[in-house]
């Protein structure tokens, strides 16, 4: 299978996102420019990666520009044909702009930048991610402004109804617990997917955990469960 990555002007972890997979995960990737409008080159089998950054400078809105990119036209066609997508931080952000997912990111109740370690825990077994890494609590670091998830009362019932909530931020025990939130994110909701469970978005970068020479790998079975990889 091929992960492309789309790459917009202000991305910055795109290449981070390259060297974990083809580097640590020895996965097939192509980089895709973001005026581009070509993804005949994937199936259903492979997914398509919005990267962390800081797209056209996070004016207006994080992502609130790029989700009118000729490219996002075709990941949107290509997600609603089944294709599977996974945005991360600010690649996140863009999902919830194009609709692809619900609710929004809003800024850290703190207002600060959060640049550290955290630990989230998967939600359901109902999507190919927590099947993959089950219930351990995962060590991956976050780093961003606006990352506080919200959605409102009706949506955030439906995300719990239909098991779409993907993480959670946890303690290194894998308890769920406020002091264990680092952006004020409702219900410490660290990542989603969609009712098909082919799109799926994340505040924390699994792609800077997965090298020995860091230490940590935790973020690979995130990453291996969209690979279909053993």
């Amino acid at each position: 299978m091929k992960f492309g990555i789309i790459v917009f002007p202000g991305s910055n972890c795109d290449r981070d996102m390259m060297h974990a997979l083809r580097d640590d995960l020895q996965q097939q990737t192509v980089m895709l420019w973001h005026k581009d409008r070509d993804l005949s080159m994937f199936t259903n089998d492979d997914c398509i990666v919005l990267p962390g950054g800081f797209s056209y400078g996070d004016y207006l809105r994080c992502g609130a520009v790029a989700r009118f990119s000729p490219m996002m036209e075709q990941v949107v066609a290509f997600a609603n044909s089944g294709g599977k997508v996974l945005g991360v931080c600010n690649g996140f952000q863009i999902l919830c702009e194009a609709g692809l997912l619900p609710g929004v990111l809003l800024q850290n109740d703190h207002q600060k930048f959060v640049c550290k370690n955290v630990y989230i825990k998967s939600e359901s077994k109902r999507n190919i991610i927590g099947q993959r890494i089950g219930e351990k609590a995962l060590k991956i670091p976050v780093a961003h402004g606006e990352g506080r998830y919200y959605a409102d009362p009706d949506t955030l019932k439906r995300l719990n109804e239909q098991q779409q909530i993907v993480f959670r931020y946890c303690d290194s025990e894998g308890e769920v617990h406020i002091n264990s939130n680092p952006n004020g994110a409702i219900n410490n909701i660290a990542g989603i997917c969609n009712e098909r469970r082919n799109v799926f978005g994340m505040m924390p970068h699994p792609e800077r955990a997965c090298s020995e020479d860091l230490h940590n790998t935790d973020g690979r079975g995130i990453l291996q469960a969209l690979s279909h990889m053993n």
